[in-house]
């Protein structure tokens, strides 16, 4: 074989290299992360979703307290402590977000535990303190007065939260993790409560009756407290 058959084969094989590498598609960079790989996608999008979800909480909370205040509606004021909860437990999911994309998956199993027991926390006190106002509401024989901008958050909550719930389910199972699952629930969770609360003020606007408010408040603990365990134990069932 001579040189020059030597560098028509070299030539060729090149070609034949340069073409096969141009049919395949370019790897996808994120800066400092490497190759954008599947997991990574999806932590971004369960970001972008506990953004949302913070975003709509303070409309919720802002409306619900300031209604509640107005209206003296436990049920309301605890449909808002249980969004600024939410908040709260969007932050710590936020959180547990980083420390993957930081540190890893395991690291970052250790720091979900966490995240959810401090929501669990959160969600036994906010029980507790239901409970105690709707005593002294039953004791002091006093209602709330119905609450227009109370109805109106509390409805648009629970197609709101269906959607952010749905979706957080899905990321959830890909991600295998607890945190994402639990906050999730919380989303259902909401929507459970905001349907008690719309209950309740449509009650109270229909028969005026002053022990309205202090039993729909009561029906919230349930939930409450079902929100509660699953995130403290982690066993949550969507």
């Amino acid at each position: 074989m001579n040189d020059s058959h030597i560098a028509e084969v070299l030539v060729k094989t090149a070609s034949a290299c340069a073409a096969s590498c141009r049919s395949h598609e370019p790897v996808v960079l994120t800066a400092n992360t490497g190759p954008r790989t599947e997991r990574t996608i999806l932590v971004r999008r369960a970001f972008r979703l506990e953004f949302i979800t913070i975003a709509w909480m303070v409309v919720e909370a802002g409306v619900s307290l300031w209604g509640g205040a107005r209206a003296d509606s436990v049920s309301l004021r605890a449909f808002g402590i249980d969004s600024l909860i939410e908040i709260i437990s969007a932050g710590v999911l936020i959180w547990r977000l980083v420390v993957e994309l930081r540190h890893g998956q395991v690291f970052a199993e250790r720091a979900e535990r966490t995240a959810s027991r401090i929501t669990g926390g959160l969600l036994f006190g906010l029980a507790a303190y239901v409970v105690i106002a709707a005593a002294l509401k039953f004791v002091a024989h006093t209602g709330e007065v119905f609450s227009l901008p109370g109805l109106i958050i509390t409805m648009l909550a629970m197609p709101i939260m269906y959607f952010l719930a749905s979706r957080k389910i899905v990321i959830a199972e890909a991600l295998g993790s607890r945190a994402m699952r639990a906050d999730a629930m919380e989303s259902v969770t909401c929507g459970y409560l905001s349907l008690v609360v719309v209950v309740g003020l449509t009650m109270q606007a229909l028969t005026g009756a002053w022990w309205v408010d202090a039993a729909t408040s009561l029906g919230v603990v349930w939930f409450l407290v079902k929100e509660g365990r699953e995130a403290w134990t982690g066993d949550c069932s969507c």
